[in-house]
């Protein structure tokens, strides 16, 4: 199962590499250079198939060979995106982990939405005017009508899919001997997570439309 659990988290990494390649959305019409990428979806599902050290070491692995062969924003960039992914995919798969249940992978995602919000708020406050040379007032009014509503609809996409997307992965990756129950139910435990109902579904897919309109809306398209 070690050996497994080693391919499944290598495959998982390289699908978020490629997904951050093929899919760059930019939200806030006045801040171009601020794209959705969806590998964060992909890194919060290895952390709650696997543990918060799995989510921050695929963060580590995607973050450094992105920053190696497309990254343009130097070190200062790469610490910024490993610090949003691990922030957001650390902290759920953390919730989720001391009690694998519906109401703890919610709260855990919440969570991540939180902290990764706050932390990059604090990061763009301190780091943006040296690598961009803006000036720090500039930025400071940046942070509530750019960057507070940019991580808010980012985070929002992410824990919608991945809430839509968990139990049909670990299902499938069960279905193909690759994870036992324990990889995604909890020692012993029975997984209420995999009881979803369809209000939950409903309501992650109505989250994810009204996170993607108020994208389209914030980047100009209407």
């Amino acid at each position: 199962m070690k050996t497994k659990k080693l391919v499944i988290l290598a495959m998982l990494a390289a699908i978020a590499y490629l997904s951050m390649l093929l899919i760059k959305i930019p939200i806030v019409a006045t801040a171009s250079y601020l794209k959705y990428e969806p590998k964060d979806v992909i890194i919060t599902l290895a952390g709650f198939m696997f543990g918060p050290l799995s989510a921050l070491i695929c963060s580590v692995v995607v973050c450094l060979i992105e920053a190696l062969t497309v990254g343009s924003t130097g070190w200062i960039g790469a610490v910024m995106d490993f610090v949003a992914t691990a922030s957001f995919a650390c902290t759920a798969a953390l919730f989720y982990k001391s009690r694998r249940t519906l109401g703890r992978a919610v709260v855990g995602l919440i969570s991540g939405v939180c902290v990764m919000t706050v932390m990059m708020l604090l990061w763009n406050y301190f780091l943006t005017p040296i690598y961009t040379g803006y000036p720090r007032e500039a930025v400071s009014a940046m942070l509530p009508t750019v960057f507070l509503p940019f991580n808010l609809i980012k985070g929002a996409i992410n824990a919608s899919l991945v809430m839509l997307l968990y139990k049909p992965l670990v299902i499938t990756l069960r279905r193909a001997d690759l994870i036992p129950l324990s990889a995604s139910a909890g020692s012993g435990s029975e997984n209420r997570y995999g009881r979803v109902s369809l209000a939950v579904l409903l309501g992650s897919a109505a989250v994810l439309a009204v996170s993607v309109l108020f994208a389209m809306w914030l980047a100009g398209v209407f």
